[in-house]
């Protein structure tokens, strides 16, 4: 027989679980003692190719979270554009329709949005009340998304939709970043002109040059992997939460101010400087894009301030302190190397 103890609390729902995010979320709820169903291109428990097994999954559920989506550390080629939209709305659709058809719908819907649909910030933070969504592929995207997740009526399911920074911890981006400071290399991105080209201007992917952001000057909004599971959870113990959330940690820092602390953390003593002509040769070469390190994101938490979310981590140099830490204890990372 079965003991109390060892019966699910709650059925969670979570789409998109094999990415670095979703792989602490669905741990985290297990050892809360949830039912955790994964729906992905393989499962698990529900395929994206098979509708049914998808609403049996949503049907009763507490909490649905979807963090189902292309990485867009990529070149954005018409294929990899095509794809970066289908992987967000496609499968935010199908959840949309269980959700809609569903018996016993759950009670929360958070579904992962960027906080990269500002506009190119320098000038002020944007908050979720006066924030300016921005122009371009990537504002496209978020937008597009973001409609398709409140699309339609859904009267007995709150919805949320976390408009998240950069996230940090071991596994992110942040680590190729830290490997290059270790060899001299982890100096700020420095923005400048490049010459537009017809398909990148029509396809919104070009990066404009503002003279107000050069110097390594572009903001760099960043929240810690642990806030981001942290949020989640307080999100979903705070039923006055709807609408869009900002996930960004209070103390946004700038792309110089943020290298610095990354060679500090590993122990970097030199940090090379990468002008644009540079970063745009390179990033053709590891197949990504200037944009993720050009763009000024300046955006802060309002609405979780609001509700007193106690972030763990608000200043990056303890966030990363943390992450190599981490990696230390686990052999992944050596240890950094104390300078004078």
């Amino acid at each position: 027989m079965t003991s109390p103890e060892a019966t699910p609390t709650r059925r969670v729902v979570l789409a998109g679980a094999s990415g670095f995010i979703g792989t602490a979320l669905a741990q985290s709820f297990r050892d809360e003692g949830a039912e955790v169903l994964l729906i992905g291109r393989r499962g698990p428990d529900a395929r994206w190719s098979d509708p049914a097994a998808i609403a049996a999954a949503v049907d009763g559920a507490d909490l649905l979270i979807n963090m189902a989506g292309k990485s867009v550390n990529c070149r954005y080629d018409a294929a990899n554009r095509a794809e970066i939209f289908r992987s967000r709305l496609e499968t935010t659709r199908a959840l949309n329709e269980a959700v809609a058809a569903a018996a016993h719908p759950p009670r929360l819907w958070i579904n992962s949005s960027t906080a990269t649909i500002y506009r190119h910030a320098d000038d002020r933070p944007m908050t979720e009340s006066t924030g300016e969504i921005g122009e371009g592929f990537s504002v496209n995207v978020a937008t597009s998304w973001e409609a398709e997740f409140f699309r339609g009526e859904l009267p007995a399911t709150r919805r949320v939709a976390l408009r998240t920074a950069i996230v940090l911890g071991d596994g992110s981006a942040l680590a190729p970043i830290m490997m290059l400071a270790r060899f001299g290399l982890g100096g700020p991105q420095f923005d400048g002109h490049w010459p537009a080209t017809r398909a990148g201007v029509a396809a919104g992917t070009y990066h404009r040059y503002r003279p107000s952001s050069r110097g390594g000057r572009q903001r760099f909004s960043w929240v810690h992997l642990d806030d981001v599971v942290g949020v989640v959870h307080f999100v979903d113990e705070t039923p006055s939460i709807d609408g869009v959330v900002n996930v960004s940690a209070p103390n946004p820092t700038d792309n110089r101010t943020f290298m610095a602390s990354v060679r500090r953390a590993v122990g970097a003593r030199v940090g090379i400087p990468t002008w644009r002509w540079m970063l745009e040769l390179g990033s053709v070469a590891i197949r990504t894009e200037t944009e993720l390190v050009l763009k000024s994101r300046w955006v802060l938490p309002e609405r979780l301030e609001a509700a007193g979310y106690p972030f763990r981590y608000r200043d990056h140099d303890a966030a990363l302190a943390a992450i190599v830490a981490q990696r230390a204890a686990s052999r992944r990372y050596p240890r950094p190397v104390k300078t004078r």
